[in-house]
């Protein structure tokens, strides 16, 4: 069955390329030109992956991110002429897990979609399949299912920030360099940065610790970078 691609724009041409170069290659693209209809495209088809522009007039791109991702973790890859370091952390920040600015090469956007379609199917090994258990079982990282609990309650991630949590805790207590966190966790990123780990850091603190400001978990080492810790 082909994955299903919802491309979220207000230029037509742009929506006529995407459609045309990505259907060539078998994948199910779907249309919207406002975020309003490709909310209502997003419950109807239930894509695997959605392209989403920020300026369209009526919901712009950030009010549809935020409302996609309280509804859903289907992986989200901005395009946009906006390509400021301030516009793509800001994407980041909000659960975006690509950003590629405008104009683009349709064989760039071609490769990113494969590559955040791989990361999202990639099979688990039986051997890296056992949950992960900390604090007496008040996280729990479940790999087989990509799913994290919190106090027996399922946390909603992005598949960036699962990414990025199951690789520091597979590598507890040890110091994580921020640049080889980046290196792992977003190994086809054009336009991210290292600020890209910062941002990060901060939404899965938020999501996982009881106390963003004195973390129990992910800790920060001046200078260096992170750790998970064995709480």
């Amino acid at each position: 069955m082909a994955e299903r691609i919802l491309t979220i724009d207000d230029d037509y041409l742009v929506l006529r390329l995407i459609q045309h170069s990505m259907e060539k290659l078998g994948y199910e693209v779907t249309t919207a030109q406002d975020g309003a209809t490709g909310l209502q495209k997003l419950h109807e088809i239930k894509p695997h992956l959605v392209i989403l522009d920020l300026m369209m007039p009526h919901m712009d791109g950030w009010e549809t991110c935020r409302s996609i991702r309280a509804i859903s973790k289907v992986p989200i890859i901005i395009l946009s002429a906006r390509g400021s370091q301030q516009d793509i952390l800001k994407g980041l920040k909000m659960g975006a897990d690509d950003y590629l600015v405008k104009p683009f090469y349709p064989e760039e956007l071609q490769a990113r979609i494969e590559a955040v379609l791989r990361r999202a199917r990639i099979p688990v090994p039986d051997s890296d399949r056992l949950p992960l258990r900390f604090s007496g079982s008040d996280l729990v990282i479940d790999p087989a299912n990509r799913q994290v609990m919190v106090r027996n309650k399922v946390v909603d991630l992005t598949p960036t920030e699962y990414d990025l949590l199951l690789f520091m805790a597979r590598r507890v207590d040890r110091v994580l360099p921020i640049d080889v966190i980046f290196e792992n966790v977003w190994p086809y990123y054009a336009e991210a940065s290292l600020n890209s780990v910062k941002w990060y850091i901060w939404r899965l603190r938020r999501k996982i610790e009881d106390d963003p400001r004195n973390p129990r978990y992910i800790l920060t080492e001046h200078g260096i970078g992170y750790r998970f810790a064995t709480s």
